[in-house]
C-alpha cells in the first residue's frame, strides 16, 4: 500500500473532499457534527491554513485518492488566559485536526504526519508546538507524550481536555558529503 502525504492546495474540490473526511472523522470520534465556534477552521481552510504563509495542512492519500490522515498546523491563535505568559503567534505554532482513518492506525501514519508539521514548524522559525486533546479518544494523550509532548493543563471539562505543548529541538544538520557507505553495523 502506497501512501502520499501532499499539502492541501487552494482547490475547491480538494477542499471539499478534506473537509468530508474531517467531518467524517469529528463524527466517529465525538459524535457530533459540525458546530460553527469549534469548527471555523474546517469552513475557511483558506484562511486558516493555505493563505497565511506560516500555516499548513497535510493530506495523506492512498493510491486511488483517498484520504486516510490529515494535520493541520498554524500560527497559536487562541487567546485562553492562563496561556497569555507562554504562547504567541510569533513563536508557538498549534496543531489542529490530526486524524487517521481507523484501519491504517499503529502503523506509523500519525507519527510520520507529526514529523512534517515538526519540521515545517521548524523551517518556519517557531520555537515551541502547542495542541489540545481528550483522553476520551482512544491513546491520543499517550501517543502526544510519546512524541514529546508535556501535559501543561488539564482542563478537568466534559471532553477531558488535555492541553500540551513541545519545543522544537532546534538541530541544523548539514548535507556535508562522507565516505560512510553503510551505517555502522554493531
Amino acid at each position: 500500500m502506497d501512501v502520499t502525504i501532499k499539502q492541501l492546495t487552494n482547490n475547491s474540490d480538494q477542499i471539499k473532499e478534506v473537509q468530508e473526511f474531517l467531518f467524517k472523522m469529528i463524527k466517529k470520534e465525538f459524535g457530533y457534527g459540525y458546530i460553527p465556534k469549534w469548527h471555523q477552521d474546517i469552513m475557511k481552510m483558506d484562511e486558516y491554513y493555505i493563505n497565511p504563509k506560516r500555516n499548513n495542512f497535510f493530506v495523506a492519500h492512498l493510491d486511488d485518492g483517498e484520504i486516510i490522515a490529515t494535520i493541520g498546523i498554524r500560527a497559536y491563535d487562541k487567546d485562553f488566559p492562563m496561556f497569555r505568559h507562554l504562547y504567541s503567534n510569533s513563536t508557538t505554532s498549534s496543531i489542529w485536526r490530526l486524524f487517521v482513518d481507523e484501519r491504517y492506525r499503529r502503523c506509523g501514519l500519525a507519527s510520520k504526519m507529526f514529523c512534517i508539521v515538526e519540521n515545517f514548524s521548524n523551517e518556519m522559525g517557531y520555537d515551541s508546538i502547542y495542541l489540545h486533546t481528550h483522553k476520551i479518544l482512544d491513546g491520543a494523550l499517550k501517543f502526544w507524550i510519546k512524541m514529546g509532548f508535556v501535559v501543561v493543563f488539564d482542563a478537568h471539562d466534559e471532553l477531558e481536555t488535555v492541553h500540551m505543548d513541545k519545543e522544537i529541538q532546534k538541530l541544523n544538520i548539514s548535507n556535508v558529503p562522507n565516505d560512510f557507505g553503510y551505517a555502522v553495523k554493531l
